[in-house]
């Protein structure tokens, strides 16, 4: 079975997950998007498959996309790191 058939958000409106910019508004819209994540059982499963397929707008495994574009850059950087150290 699919991760996806287990998410918690399958019922709700797909537009809470993708708020319109990052202030204002958007911040109430991403707070209440998360609340529904931290309620799902395949919040991980969900997480892997944005960064996998890159998915760069909406808010993807409780994660916003400024935070899943900074989990990206210290993925990057950790790997740099243990290429230099190896």
């Amino acid at each position: 079975m699919d991760w996806r058939h287990e998410a918690v958000c399958r019922d709700e409106d797909p537009e809470l997950f993708f708020p319109v910019g990052n202030s204002g508004p958007a911040l109430s819209q991403i707070a209440q998007a998360k609340l529904v994540c931290n309620r799902c059982p395949v919040t991980s499963m969900c997480l892997k498959w944005a960064l996998e397929t890159g998915q760069d707008a909406g808010v993807w495994g409780g994660l916003s996309e400024e935070e899943r574009r900074a989990l990206k850059r210290r993925n990057k950087t950790r790997g740099r790191r243990a290429r230099v150290t190896a």
